[in-house]
């Protein structure tokens, strides 16, 4: 059994890697849950602590990942629209044109919507598109890193 739990931990460990681009696959929650494995699997004890840590980080990074285009559009400058057109844009994406439709999907989302509330000002309506786009790359790098991370102490766990 332990070794079938390893070997699931380390499956966990590079499906969740995968997560953190391919937008079907959530990141960081499989990578805490192969930290889970390996602990189960009785290869290292982490303390209670550490799994409560990084427990929050993942569900953290994955929330941020997903709010976070919005709040950027809305920080330089979006109105309302471009607000609610980033969301709607990155869950289109995902659903209909995934992986380069999630990428694309804020980025899109944001620029109509924002056009919808201001026709004329098409530099900003850009400039609020391209916010919400730096933004998932951001969101993107975080849940990387945290997933990255966690599948470190699963093989560090291993060796």
């Amino acid at each position: 059994m332990d070794i079938f739990l390893t070997i699931l931990a380390v499956i966990c460990s590079i499906i969740g890697i995968a997560g953190c681009i391919l937008p079907f696959l959530p990141g960081p929650p499989l990578n805490f849950i192969a930290l889970l494995l390996i602990q189960w699997a009785g290869t290292t004890t982490f303390s209670s602590q550490f799994l409560w840590i990084w427990g929050a980080i993942a569900a953290l990074v994955t929330l941020i990942d997903y709010l976070l285009p919005a709040w950027f559009a809305k920080r330089f400058g979006g109105s309302k629209q471009a607000t609610t057109g980033s969301t709607v844009g990155l869950i289109v994406g995902m659903i209909f044109f995934p992986p380069f439709g999630l990428v694309l999907g804020a980025f899109v989302g944001a620029l109509i919507g924002e056009l919808m509330h201001d026709k004329e000002n098409l530099a900003k309506a850009f400039r609020v598109a391209l916010s919400s786009f730096v933004a998932f790359i951001f969101g993107t790098g975080l849940k990387l890193a945290a997933s990255l991370i966690m599948s470190w102490y699963v093989l560090r766990a291993l060796f």
